[in-house]
């Protein structure tokens, strides 16, 4: 499970179902007689189908307000959910969003100890062990969970609720949204059934299932909180927003919606504690399966960039822009040669709809931009100087803006090669924003600047672009001043230039 704010740790999300207690202990509230006294025989029925096609048919719901059947769902479901173990090396500085390095004598460096994501002590490769959750969605053993759980795997077993165990094939990752897709060798498995998260709204029931600290099939149950979730790092993924328990272990576990199909993969968890705080993030189950596509189909997920950095209005900046509601992206700036500079996109901008869809917030833009394929044309809805206009874009591909950034600025009076951090980059260090220092020659060398600190501020003032280094080096100062994170810890470093 991920967790946001002060660490982020590689694990999965999960749920404990309580024990009510004897009937006689209480009087129970009529709303939950209706549903103890509900009839078991089609939950039966339709596990029995379920054993025999491997494809269980969703819970009847007849009202979308009322308490699910959850032990339907865990009866019908439940077999297709997956415990994932992973074991390989992960060198010093590679693992990924873990708790920092902790003595061995902290009780809470013991407790994640083995799980994904555990900073180790510096030394080269280390062995490790983790575990996570999955789901299967194809009868002939495709499973899905999140690219972390098996980050640096060279092992990967999949044990399916019946104890059967199977070696798996990771046959893709993508960082970006977190989803990775692992292949076992079997036929005839059952499988969840596929939901629509659109149609969740906020206050609707969902279930977890999954296997926190190792608990297998372990069920919570909470409610929608909230949805389209932008996350600090995370511009690609809406995440759906819910209150039900999940835990280290859970991470790549699904979540279902009240008639027991799957709406989303669990992921993350905000928690200053290492534990759940009754805020847990899913990536909704259409994303997943877009990367899926991709993956089975070419081995690989290309995503497409605009070339923007847009943020949230606030109202009192829509008035000042002439909008009667703070809804829409405002683009803060646009990347030189990239799609949204060709299209005639300006800072200042507020995209308002795309191909028709509303904006509502920076956050819906990204994740549709991230999502789309490298060459999609879009029609943006734009006001600009208190009209709206209409702006046709083509997406170019992220990692070739990448690129074009990175040779932009290698080679420079700095002499560092530099790139933008992405979302899961950004976790891994530790920073909500900043460059990635990939090279070092010249200046920067000598100034004892290395290959992997993360450029943070140059001369008081934070940088996201590459652009902004080479703003700042314009006027040709004589030295300069740059914040970098290394390992963890923020130094100040002075160049001489001169």
């Amino acid at each position: 499970m991920k967790r946001l704010t002060l660490t982020t740790s590689a694990a999965a999300l999960t749920v404990l179902a309580l024990a009510a207690g004897t009937a006689d202990a209480w009087s129970w509230p009529a709303w939950m007689r209706a549903q103890a006294a509900a009839p078991a025989s089609p939950a039966s029925t339709v596990a029995s189908a379920a054993a025999v096609s491997g494809t269980p048919a969703p819970v009847p719901l007849a009202d979308p307000t009322a308490m699910p059947n959850y032990r339907a769902i865990v009866r019908t479901q439940g077999p297709a959910v997956v415990g994932i173990s992973v074991a390989g090396l992960r060198s010093v500085g590679s693992d990924d969003e873990g708790p920092a390095a902790s003595p061995d004598d902290d009780p809470f460096h013991r407790f994640f100890r083995g799980l994904p994501g555990l900073r180790m002590p510096p030394g080269g490769a280390t062995p490790f062990r983790g575990q996570g959750s999955g789901f299967i969605v194809s009868s002939d053993g495709l499973v899905l969970t999140n690219a972390h759980v098996v980050r640096d795997a060279r092992q990967v077993t999949v044990k399916l609720s019946d104890r059967r165990e199977y070696t798996a094939r990771v046959l893709g990752s993508d960082t970006a949204t977190d989803i990775a897709v692992l292949k076992i060798d079997a036929q005839g498995l059952p499988t969840v059934a596929l939901g629509d998260p659109s149609a969740v709204q906020v206050g609707d029931w969902v279930l977890a299932i999954g296997a926190p600290y190792g608990f297998e099939q372990t069920a919570t149950q909470g409610i929608v909180s909230a949805k389209g979730r932008s996350l600090p790092g995370e511009g690609v993924v809406p995440f759906i927003q819910t209150d039900a328990a999940v835990n280290p272990g859970n991470s790549g576990g699904p979540l279902f919606d009240a008639s027991g199909r799957v709406i989303g993969v669990n992921a993350q968890i905000y928690s200053r504690s290492g534990g759940f705080q009754g805020l847990a993030f899913a990536i909704p189950v259409d994303v997943a399966l877009h990367v899926k596509d991709q993956i089975v189909a070419h081995g690989r997920v290309e995503h497409a960039r605009l070339g923007v950095t847009v943020q949230d209005l606030s109202a009192p900046l829509a008035a000042s822009f002439g909008l009667p509601a703070p809804d829409g992206a405002l683009v803060s700036s646009v990347a030189p040669g990239s799609a949204a500079a060709k299209a005639g996109l300006k800072a200042g901008d507020l995209v308002t709809a795309i191909d028709g869809r509303p904006v509502q917030v920076a956050g819906d833009l990204s994740s549709r931009i991230g999502l789309g394929r490298p060459g999609d044309k879009l029609t943006l809805q734009v006001w600009r100087d208190k009209a709206r206009t209409d702006v046709a874009v083509t997406l170019q591909r992220a990692d070739a803006e990448t690129r074009e950034a990175r040779a932009a600025a290698a080679g420079g009076t700095l002499g560092l090669a530099v790139r933008p951090l992405q979302g899961e980059e950004l976790r891994e260090a530790g920073v909500d924003h900043g460059l990635l220092i990939e090279r070092v020659e010249g200046p920067a060398q000598l100034a004892g600047l290395q290959p992997g600190d993360v450029l943070l501020a140059l001369n008081g003032r934070p940088v996201e672009r590459v652009e902004q280094v080479r703003e700042a080096l314009k006027p040709r100062p004589k030295q300069v001043a740059l914040l970098v994170s290394r390992d963890g810890q923020r130094i100040f470093v002075p160049v001489p230039l001169g």
